[in-house]
């Protein structure tokens, strides 16, 4: 007796899974920018809650040691700082490892040149006020 070969065939054409494909890598090519975008704006909303903290931390070290001038190093506001987070052991560093810089009683920290430079595209200057 002949068997017959089973002419039917499940499984998927070349072209079928080419469009699958096709369609992954578009999605892909729309959802990668958005995130690398959304990825730099935390950065930027990270670093400028850092200055917020930094600019309290000051203006606590003042109060509390009576001084209306002066420049605080970065170990005397590490005290007015949460300990265990990631400002507390940054080495007076952003989250992109520029410096904070010098911080001055009565005078907001300011966003350094690099970081803002690295983060314009997606915080324009309207977005650190006052810490520009």
């Amino acid at each position: 007796m002949l068997t017959q070969l089973n002419t039917k065939r499940a499984g998927f054409t070349l072209v079928e899974i080419m469009i699958v494909v096709a369609i992954i890598a578009l999605l892909a090519a729309i959802a990668v920018p958005n995130f690398l975008r959304s990825r730099k704006r935390s950065q930027a909303t990270q670093v400028l809650e850092d200055l917020r903290i930094l600019d309290s931390a000051v203006d606590q070290y003042a109060i509390e040691n009576n001084k209306a001038s002066g420049n605080p190093d970065f170990a005397d506001l590490q005290a007015y700082v949460k300990t265990g987070t990631r400002l507390y052991s940054s080495a007076n560093t952003d989250i992109l490892g520029n410096s904070f810089g010098t911080f001055t009683i009565d005078t907001p920290p300011k966003v350094s040149d690099a970081t803002f430079t690295a983060l314009s595209d997606v915080a324009p200057s309207s977005f650190w006020s006052p810490y520009k």
